[in-house]
């Protein structure tokens, strides 16, 4: 593994006891809120391979419920998260998942309300580190670390083009993007990784270019 920094080594300010099984939990909960725009009303956390054999003793449930609340790795809330999420009407059921996965703490979650549903896989890799590969079937390797956009949209020509168009109008440097579709000229997701904060009004101008469905962001 290449580290960049000694943070990568010691890991995140957290509650603790584990960056894996709980820092790292509370970034992938938090992933999921932020992409869902909003709290959730309830989530369904399937838990696989350690996570699934631990996730009591290491705090991985009370993690990925604050993360859910939108709670910080370093927030003093986090112990009390669960009790928290009740108060607030966030219904969380843990499923000890036993099918295998590609890498010992993975969690999917499903969450929503009255309105929406969103399905989101992470595993979280050390040192509080997070990938997201999977968001509503659609596989993706988003690290969490940067600011990013995730747009839905229709897999016509020019889609792609309209985006970056308008990132480049913004003077929005892209990072990393990758497309992903399910079968052509159905629904393709575009994730593009930035190196700033992208502010409302430039999504909302996005929202408006051609075949776009719908965008939701991660903030640094």
């Amino acid at each position: 593994m290449k580290y960049n920094s000694v943070f990568d080594i010691i890991g995140p300010v957290m509650v603790g006891p584990s960056s894996s099984h709980t820092a790292g939990a509370a970034r992938i909960g938090k992933a999921a809120r932020n992409l869902f725009g909003k709290q959730p009303k309830w989530a369904k956390i399937h838990l696989y391979e350690s996570f699934a054999k631990t996730y009591r003793g290491h705090g991985t449930d009370f993690a990925l419920a604050g993360g859910l609340l939108g709670f910080e790795t370093d927030d003093p809330r986090m112990n009390d998260a669960l009790k928290i999420a009740e108060d607030e009407g966030l219904e969380i059921e843990f499923i000890e998942d036993s099918a295998s996965a590609d890498h010992p703490n993975t969690a999917r979650l499903i969450i929503g309300d009255e309105k929406d549903q969103q399905e989101l896989m992470g595993i979280s890799i050390g040192g509080g580190k997070v990938e997201i590969t999977e968001l509503n079937g659609f596989e993706l390797r988003l690290s969490g670390n940067h600011p990013a956009i995730l747009i839905m949209h229709n897999d016509r020509f020019g889609a792609i083009a309209s985006v970056t168009r308008i990132l480049a109008k913004h003077e929005i440097n892209i990072g990393h993007m990758e497309v992903n579709r399910k079968d052509v000229g159905k629904e393709a997701l575009m994730v593009i990784e930035v190196d700033q904060n992208i502010e409302d009004s430039i999504l909302k101008e996005l929202k408006a270019a051609d075949h776009i469905i719908s965008i939701s962001k991660i903030v640094s």
